[in-house]
């Protein structure tokens, strides 16, 4: 199967410029003003579940073979039957526009150009449309906060197929919307919450809507925000297509647990009826790395990718992907894996962290820089 993505026109030209990722995080800190920051770096509350994401993903080493060929290393995977230069999907971001003036249509440039989905959220500019005809060709898929009636919900996934996209997510962890203090500290409103009305549809959403959905539509459905077994259960006994694992960036329930502790579970549960997603945390190619060990098909990325698109806009976000890819390749080389499809949970082993866990401990260059 050919790619669908150019492979031709891949390269950010930023090489030189960025040539670590920890100087695109440095330059995105340096660009953005004390509220952008603090929106894209802050969590819930306590921040609790923010820092157990990185913990739990800091608790798991690896287990390498030597004497394996890999002379020829493959770092490209397959999310719901279409081939992806790496298994990593660009994740759904609120007031993306914050960090790049194109917002979701300049993240989904970035998807284009290199080859990776992208995950639209509804409560960012441009919106479906002008996000889809801006890259035609995109692997994308649209999430929802539901805000309205099911003729509503209906409305926007007539939209979603018209123009082109590949799948359907209910974002399901949001019923209540969370006390984010780094937010109210600074007094910081995002235009979405200004503007958008009907939060009782999201509180109320149940399993029969998605057995409303399954029923109606025939688009692929994801389900984000599972983080129980049970939970992973019911979506695939309603005909669930993707089962993403997520508390939201650590910016919803305080106290939670790290997605990457949540996962094993899951993935025991879901047992290959439904393709599984898993973010919170992923900022390194050893943390994609471990999550396909795991036994996930694709990881998010969120905060990673708005750094690279406040760092210099699309060309920056391509090159985020660029040097994920790099440390991708390097740790299956030195696994001993020539392809992600060889790794299995044997390379994994359990471990304790050596740093202090928060929202860029995995750039330690950065704290003796002094950011």
């Amino acid at each position: 199967m050919r790619p669908w993505y150019n492979t031709e026109a891949m390269g950010s030209n930023l090489e030189d410029k960025f040539q670590t990722l920890h100087e695109i995080v440095r330059a995105a800190r340096v660009n953005l003003a004390p509220g952008p920051w603090d929106y894209l770096a802050g969590g819930a509350e306590t921040e609790t579940t923010l820092r157990r994401n990185r913990q739990a993903l800091d608790s798991i080493a690896f287990r390498p073979r030597v004497l394996r060929d890999v002379s020829k290393i493959d770092c490209t995977s397959t999310l719901l039957g279409r081939p992806t230069r790496l298994p990593v999907m660009l994740a759904p971001i609120g007031s993306i526009e914050t960090f790049a003036p194109g917002g979701g249509a300049t993240a989904a440039g970035a998807a284009q150009e290199f080859g990776v989905p992208q995950m639209l959220s509804s409560v960012c500019n441009p919106g479906l449309e002008a996000t889809a005809q801006a890259a035609p060709d995109a692997f994308r898929i649209f999430q929802l906060y539901v805000r309205g009636d099911d003729a509503w919900v209906d409305d926007h996934v007539k939209r979603a197929i018209d123009h082109g996209y590949a799948a359907f997510c209910l974002t399901v962890d949001t019923a209540v919307y969370s006390r984010r203090e780094r937010d109210l500290a600074r007094r910081l409103v995002k235009p979405w919450r200004v503007r958008a009305g009907g939060f009782a549809f999201q509180a109320g959403l149940s399993w029969d809507h998605v057995k409303r959905f399954k029923d109606t539509h025939d688009i692929p459905l994801a389900l984000k925000g599972i983080a129980t077994a049970e939970d992973a259960a019911l979506a695939c006994d309603h005909g669930v297509d993707v089962v993403y694992v997520s508390n939201h960036g650590g910016r919803q329930l305080d106290h939670g647990r790290g997605t990457m502790d949540v996962l094993p579970e899951v993935l025991e549960t879901v047992g290959g009826r439904a393709a599984v997603i898993v973010d919170g945390g992923f900022v390194r190619g050893t943390d994609v790395v471990k999550a396909v060990a795991m036994g996930a098909q694709a990881v998010g990325i969120g905060r990673l990718a708005c750094c690279g698109l406040a760092a210099a806009g699309q060309a920056g976000l391509v090159r985020v992907l660029e040097l994920l890819e790099d440390e991708v390749r390097i740790c299956l080389g030195l696994l001993g894996a020539d392809r992600l499809a060889a790794l299995d949970r044997s390379y994994l082993h359990p471990a304790s962290p050596v740093t202090r866990p928060h929202v860029t401990s995995a750039f330690p260059l950065l704290e003796e820089e002094g950011y």
